[in-house]
C-alpha cells in the first residue's frame, strides 16, 4: 500500500498520486512485484526498498547517483502470543531521498510515521525542509525509544511487586520478555547513535551551514545517547533483580524442603513406636493393659522433644 501527502497550510493532506516535493509512505502489505514497480517508477534502487525491509538489518545510510537512503531502527510492539518472546522488537524504517520526494518503507505500521501522519507532529513541511522532515522522524523515533522504556520498567515494578508474594513462573517468564526487549533496544540504540554520529560527520543531509538544524541534530543525538543509557541502566537492573529472586525461589525450595524433611523425621516416632510394638515378640509393657497408652504417650513425647531440639537449631 503507497500514500502520498502534502503539507498545506498546517495541515498533512492525503494525494491521490505523486506530486513534486510530495511525502511518499510505502507501508505494508506489499509484494515484491510492488516493490519493482516502485522502484522503476520513482528511479530508486531496488535494494534501498528490499534492505528497509529486513528486520536484521543494520542502521546505515548509503547514496547511489542521486537517491539517498538511511536506515534507522525503531521499536516496535511485538504481536506474539508467546509468553517467552520479547515485548517489543525493532524494526528498520527506510528514509529514502529523491530530488523529488522523500519515501519512507517499514516492514511493520510504526507509531513514528503515524504521528506525522495523524498530524501529532508540529512544524514540519516536506517540500522546503526536506533535512528538517528527516531530522523530526529521528527525534519522534528517539521519543518513542523513550517511551517504550518507561513502559518496560513500570512493567518490571508491576511484576517485582508481584513476585514479593509469589515466585511464580508466569512472573518470571515476563521479567524475561523484558530482559529480550531491552537487549533489542540496547543493540538498535547502539547502531541508531553510530550511525548519527557518522551522518553529522559527514554532513549527510547537507545541514551544516543551518544553525538550527544543527542544534536539532546535536540535541537527537543527547537524547539518543540518554536514551541508550536507560537501556542499559535498566538492563543492569533487570539482571540483578532476576539474579536475585533466582537466588531467593532457591532458598526458599531450600527452606521448604528442610521443613519436609523435619516433619517426616517427627513423623516417624509413631511410626517407629507402633511397629516395633507390633511384632510377636516380647517387649517391655508388652503385656500391660496399658501398652497402647505407653505407646502414644511415648511416642508424642518423643516427638516434642524432637521438635524442641529441631526449634533450637532454628530447623523449624
Amino acid at each position: 500500500m503507497i500514500q502520498y501527502f502534502e503539507k498545506q497550510g498546517k495541515k498533512l493532506v492525503a494525494l491521490e498520486g505523486s506530486l513534486p516535493g510530495c511525502w511518499i509512505n510505502i507501508r505494508p502489505p506489499f509484494t515484491r512485484e510492488e516493490l519493482e514497480i516502485y522502484s522503476k517508477d520513482y528511479e530508486i534502487p531496488l535494494d534501498f526498498l528490499t534492505d528497509s525491509l529486513d528486520v536484521d538489518e543494520r542502521s546505515r545510510y548509503e547514496k547511489e547517483d542521486d537517491s539517498k537512503l538511511i536506515l534507522v531502527n525503531t521499536p516496535i510492539l511485538n504481536k506474539s502470543e508467546n509468553e517467552n518472546d520479547p515485548v517489543y522488537i525493532t524494526a528498520p524504517i527506510g528514509i529514502i531521498l529523491t530530488p523529488d520526494n522523500l519515501i519512507t518503507i517499514c516492514p511493520f505500521e510504526t507509531p513514528v510515521l503515524e504521528m506525522f501522519i495523524e498530524g501529532k507532529v508540529k512544524a514540519f513541511n516536506t517540500e522546503i525542509e526536506e533535512s528538517r522532515f528527516v531530522l523530526q522522524i529521528l527525534e519522534q523515533n528517539v521519543y518513542l525509544f523513550l517511551t517504550c522504556l518507561k513502559r518496560l520498567n513500570g512493567k518490571r515494578n508491576q511484576i517485582e511487586t508481584v513476585l514479593l508474594d509469589s515466585s511464580r513462573n508466569k512472573e518470571l517468564r515476563q521479567l524475561l520478555s523484558i530482559e529480550k526487549s531491552l537487549v533489542y533496544f540496547v543493540n538498535s540504540l547502539s547502531s541508531n547513535e553510530l550511525l548519527k554520529m557518522k551522518m553529522k560527520r559527514s554532513d549527510f543531509l547537507n545541514i551544516r551551514h543551518d544553525e538550527e538544524l544543527t542544534d536539532l541534530f546535536e540535541d537527537i543525538i543527547i537524547d539518543n545517547g540518554q536514551a541508550l543509557e536507560m537501556a542499559n541502566i535498566y538492563t543492569n537492573i533487570l539482571n540483578g533483580t532476576m539474579d536475585a529472586y533466582g537466588s531467593i525461589i532457591s532458598n526458599n525450595l531450600n527452606n521448604v524442603m528442610k521443613r519436609l524433611t523435619v516433619i517426616t523425621i517427627v513423623l516417624m516416632v509413631p511410626t517407629l513406636f507402633a511397629s516395633f510394638y507390633g511384632m510377636n515378640i516380647p517387649l517391655p509393657f508388652s503385656d500391660s493393659p496399658y501398652s497402647a497408652l505407653f505407646i502414644f504417650l511415648g511416642s508424642i513425647a518423643f516427638s516434642i522433644l524432637l521438635i524442641a531440639y529441631f526449634q533450637r537449631k532454628r530447623l523449624l
